[in-house]
């Protein structure tokens, strides 16, 4: 969380006060009065460092520039547990304070500071725009009125990763369609013919893709996909346990999976009945995160490009906070299957 908001005419005096934000600027105190009181002479560059400054130490603003957003862009995750939401917010972080920005983490937590609450408090602290990976826009059951608000404000925001229709935001996506054929080709190319799925909720919008992907390019092989080698889970490891150890009883020999720790999951599953993977059963993770190479097997899974990703993302809305308008279009980028230890040939 930010700090609470201050009155710079109060709490122990003006002149610690503008001491303390020309220390953050790295200017004199003198030029901090300058901006506050709308004197010229003060390059443009200086004087949002020194508005961005008064933002990050929690200062209120002087009346006359409230008006005015802060150079402070809200990154909004869903979690830090799974490896590949902090890799996104190191990515995004470090384009946006390359551009000026500061980047300001909100992480939704179980009983925590919901979503919606997070784009309220961003929009009271004026900031020029908001990156959403993996949001509320992902699961089409949930609310998505916050979207609204960021919409009704005009104000600069793109989304990581599919959403549902009609949102009106850029989006940058990893191509789940590709993801799922190149999981099943790789899985049929080694003889695998009872290849399930373990995916995210069922109204979760890049599960959804993958597996009508996954049916069609099965249908055009032709392998059958029956329903009950699909299950759906919560983003864990212990969701992926409980489902792959479904899918298991029903003798699949090759499992697709959403995510990593989903994979992680079904690995475990296998251990859980004496399954060897990838002797007994083969098993594809989704994101390439950090030490899937370090596990045991190291896991064969889809890499999401989230450099480019990342960095596409804080283009578009730099651009977007620059005055010039983008398109409510989708950028879809090719994943990469990355094959490792835990796939082999299937099982006579």
């Amino acid at each position: 969380m930010w700090p609470s908001c201050r009155n710079l005419r109060h709490h122990g005096g003006m002149t610690r006060r503008l001491a303390e934000v020309a220390r953050k600027v790295g200017v004199s105190e003198a030029t901090v009065s300058r901006v506050l009181n709308g004197k010229p002479g003060v390059s443009s560059s200086t004087r949002a460092a020194v508005l961005t400054a008064l933002d990050v130490l929690g200062y209120e603003r002087p009346t006359q520039l409230r008006g005015e957003r802060a150079r402070l862009v809200g990154l909004v995750l869903p979690e830090l547990q799974n490896p590949i939401f902090p890799a996104f917010a190191e990515i995004m972080g470090n384009a946006l304070a390359q551009q000026g920005f500061t980047p300001v983490l909100c992480t939704r937590t179980a009983g925590g500071v919901s979503e919606a609450d997070y784009v309220e408090l961003l929009l009271a602290q004026q900031v020029s725009g908001v990156l959403f990976a993996g949001g509320a826009y992902a699961s089409a059951d949930a609310s998505h009125e916050h979207y609204h608000l960021l919409t009704e404000r005009n104000l600069p925001t793109v989304l990581v990763n599919a959403a549902v229709e009609d949102l009106g935001f850029p989006r940058v996506s990893c191509d789940d369609a590709v993801a799922a054929e190149q999981a099943l080709t790789h899985l049929t190319s080694l003889g695998h013919s009872r290849v399930g799925m373990v995916l995210g909720p069922p109204d979760h919008v890049p599960s959804r893709r993958k597996l009508a992907a996954f049916t069609a390019a099965a249908s055009r092989t032709g392998l059958d996909v029956p329903a009950e080698w699909v299950g759906h889970a919560m983003f864990s490891l212990e969701g992926g346990q409980a489902a792959a150890a479904r899918l298991i009883e029903r003798g699949v020999t090759g499992i697709v999976c959403a995510s990593d720790p989903l994979a992680l999951g079904t690995v475990r599953a296998a251990r859980r009945r004496g399954l060897a993977v990838p002797h007994d059963l083969s098993v594809i993770g989704y994101d390439d995160s950090a030490f899937m190479n370090c596990t045991d097997p190291p896991l064969t899974t889809i890499r999401q490009p989230i450099e480019a990703m990342g960095r596409a993302a804080v283009d578009l809305l730099t651009v977007q906070i620059n005055g010039a308008e983008v398109a409510a279009e989708e950028l879809l980028y090719e994943p990469e299957l990355v094959v490792r230890g835990s796939t082999a040939p299937a099982p006579r």
